[in-house]
């Protein structure tokens, strides 16, 4: 373990072995920081945040801040943040609210680039990559393995399915399904541009896979049926997909509804 002499912990944060805390860096009360966890100058972890092992908190980033929510009156609160994650420059996680999950949530193997942002009572999977300046709104669900462009800005209570890739400076609305890409319309607004084939095949998804999710995707986008035809035809066609049943389950318990093409 080793802690700058410029650092302030907090008496009650617990740290880990291994753990390094740089120059100016803030910890705050009840957090609770993983093995091997490096937290860099000048950053602030919040109190009522916990850290697993072999985080990357880099310089001015503010992990377990007050959430930007006028309803939040200092109750308490936590954000959770997996292993491995790459917290980058300036980029910002808020706790979550009671009003919310009453925490904020992130997984393993997250990339934020710097100024991104995730908001309260999000919840973020695995793998995703939030490139620069993207922001998520609060109650934001983000599954695994989605890369966002960056400046790119959800609204709150948006879902993004799995696999999912959106452009850079997209407004997203609508939940997007996964294994999808999405880019900006006219007026910014998501539209649908098919499937995300590379980043499939860069997954590993077999050309079996690809070929029920092509067709899929035709019907439901392609083949002018009403969603719930679409949805019934596809499942009558299509046995045995994982992929497939994961897209159709999604669609059905959208809440906000589905962007399109």
């Amino acid at each position: 373990m080793a802690i700058h002499a410029t650092a302030i912990v907090h008496p009650s944060a617990q740290v880990g072995e291994g753990v390094e805390i740089g120059p100016y860096a803030i910890i705050e009360e009840q957090v609770i920081i993983g093995a091997g966890t490096s937290i860099g100058p000048h950053a602030v972890i919040g109190k009522w945040t916990e850290l697993g092992e072999r985080n990357q908190i880099y310089h001015m980033a503010s992990v377990g801040a007050d959430p930007q929510d006028l309803k939040y009156r200092g109750e308490e609160c936590w954000t959770r943040l997996g292993n491995g994650n790459v917290i980058r420059e300036f980029a910002t996680i808020h706790r979550g609210t009671v009003t919310g999950n009453s925490e904020t949530v992130l997984g393993d193997n997250n990339l934020m680039m710097a100024y991104a942002h995730v908001a309260h009572d999000c919840r973020v999977g695995n793998g995703n990559v939030l490139a620069n300046a993207a922001t998520l709104a609060g109650h934001v669900t983000i599954q695994d393995n989605v890369i966002l462009g960056g400046l790119v800005a959800i609204h709150q209570f948006v879902t993004i399915g799995s696999y999912a890739m959106l452009g850079g400076g997209t407004l997203i609305g609508l939940d997007v399904p996964p294994y999808m890409i999405a880019t900006a319309g006219a007026k910014r607004e998501a539209k649908l541009r098919g499937l995300n084939l590379i980043g499939l095949k860069r997954r590993g998804f077999s050309d079996t896979t690809i070929s029920s999710l092509k067709k899929a995707y035709k019907t439901l986008f392609m083949a002018d049926l009403k969603q719930a035809d679409a949805i019934v035809k596809i499942r009558a066609e299509i046995a045995g997909c994982a992929e497939v049943d994961h897209l159709l389950a999604f669609i059905e318990q959208s809440e906000r509804g589905i962007c399109r093409g």
